[in-house]
């Protein structure tokens, strides 16, 4: 079937048409013009800001002069992530897509749904003619999975609204309205190389299910760049191990689906003994929940030079030693992870080492101390270690005003109550409040599977629900004060 055949069609068919325009974060020159031309075809006020973020302003529709104004909000960019086996270009090919069921999926690629069916909505409400909203003001930013750097670039005073509702949501019965702060964390580090001086080996990870750093990290899920640090910890006292290549994890956001490793062994008959028992208890460790995980160690061939052994076992103690998933769950919020940090990019690559990481939290002082910890291992290490990228959580303000009228909506039109929740992802709630102190904000969506990942997919019947849901919403906007 084709995508915009799908009801709502109005949404599947902005949908696709972003999906032809390439969109990887910190790339997003093509897609600020589709819809900056998108606004400007339809006689709209359209602007972009010095740092690419999109406003586009439309009028309240007759007999909602009065209510509050509103911004829409979602981010342009997309996560792109691929199958190893699938030969894609996402800076200049659009996404392809195909239905499955219920779902639409993209073929061996992250889909895009995360954020591109909130942008999708949004295009919708914007062209409509026959949907009652206030003045509102659509809000696109961009480089939200890299940096937040469009959420951080928007100037005080550049919307009006009172109430700002955040498409970005991954479950279509939450009511999200707090979320994790988050900071990256890099180590650094060159080593002088040597001749390798023994077998040549190569160790491979992949078919790991990935996932989202932040709403995945509490589920088990195996992180290939870990896993790797296990098995290379079997050979640093007795097998004599030197590291010469590591390539593994890509995105500070995305667990890591495959990693491998080329090293040299003086004793590579013990080390592969070892290394084998230990992939078999791996294996078994994550049965029920890594189905496709393959691990191999076989003999390989290279003429690269590599580390010496004293200073591979400092990496690898180092990796073995970074913490890696949950740090802490919420003592206030049930079931909410507090903190956390993903391992997610290890590359060295002839002698040059980095370690990217990400750690979240939705306090800020422990969001802090996972960062220090890590630095202090890495530190001990001998490596650099450097903070960037730091961003403030979004506080839950529960008895808001919007979020009662949400949860009324809700419980009216599908005979249940939605689940109010703080979530464990990086929001552009918290860093957009920050200028905006006395908006009141609220972020929901459309159910996504898969996220970050190419198992990514989107649920066709919750789509409609979340287009119904969202045009009650802005029918029932509360009036001005």
């Amino acid at each position: 079937m084709n995508i915009t055949q799908l009801e709502p069609q109005i949404i599947w068919k902005n949908f696709a048409a972003l999906n032809a325009v390439p969109r990887p974060s910190k790339k997003e020159e093509k897609v600020i013009e589709f819809i900056k031309k998108f606004g400007e075809k339809l006689g709209l006020e359209t602007t972009v800001d010095e740092v690419g973020n999109v406003i586009i302003r439309k009028p309240a529709t007759p007999g909602m002069q009065n209510r509050k104004p509103i911004v829409l909000q979602s981010h342009l960019d997309m996560v792109c992530q691929k199958n190893a086996d699938v030969n894609f270009d996402f800076d200049s090919q659009g996404i392809e897509m195909e239905v499955h069921e219920d779902w639409v999926k993209a073929k061996g690629t992250t889909l895009g749904a995360d954020n591109g069916l909130g942008v999708a909505a949004i295009m919708s409400i914007l062209e409509s003619s026959d949907i009652a909203h206030p003045d509102l003001e659509a809000l696109f930013t961009i480089d939200e999975e890299t940096g937040m750097t469009g959420a951080m670039g928007l100037k005080p005073g550049s919307l009006h609204g009172d109430i700002l509702l955040n498409l970005d949501t991954e479950e279509d019965d939450e009511i999200d309205i707090g979320c994790a702060g988050g900071i990256d964390v890099t180590a650094t580090a060159n080593y002088p190389l040597e001749n390798a001086k023994g077998m040549i080996v190569k160790i491979d990870i992949k078919g790991l299910q990935g996932g989202h750093s932040g709403m995945d990290i509490h589920k088990g899920f195996g992180n290939a760049n870990v896993i790797l640090g296990r098995l290379l910890y079997t050979g640093i006292y007795d097998q004599n191990l030197q590291l010469i290549s590591i390539d593994g994890g890509g995105l500070r956001n995305a667990i890591p689906r495959e990693a491998n490793a080329v090293i040299s062994v003086r004793n590579a008959p013990e080390f592969l003994e070892n290394a084998a028992a230990l992939k078999s208890a791996i294996l078994e460790e994550f049965a029920s929940v890594e189905k496709d995980l393959q691990i191999t160690l076989e003999n390989f061939s290279t003429h690269e030079k590599a580390l010496s052994e004293e200073d591979s076992k400092k990496i690898i103690l180092a990796l073995k030693s970074a913490h890696n998933g949950v740090y802490r769950m919420s003592p206030d919020v049930a079931d909410l992870v507090e903190a956390s940090n993903n391992v997610a990019r290890v590359e060295l690559k002839h002698g040059e080492l980095k370690i990217l990481n990400l750690s979240r939290s939705s306090v800020e002082s422990t969001k802090f101390a996972v960062a220090e910890q890590l630095k202090s291992v890495f530190e001990l290490a001998g490596m650099n270690v450097e903070f960037s990228g730091s961003y403030p959580g979004w506080k839950p303000k529960p008895g808001s005003e919007i979020v009662k009228i949400m949860e009324k909506i809700y419980e009216e039109k599908f005979n249940s109550k939605p689940h109010v929740v703080a979530c464990h992802a990086g929001l552009e709630c918290g860093i957009i409040g920050a200028n905006y102190p006395k908006m009141e904000m609220v972020s929901f969506g459309p159910t996504i599977r898969g996220a970050h990942s190419p198992d990514e997919m989107a649920n066709i019947p919750s789509t409609q629900k979340f287009w119904g849901y969202l045009k009650d919403i802005l029918a029932n906007i509360p009036e001005k004060n």
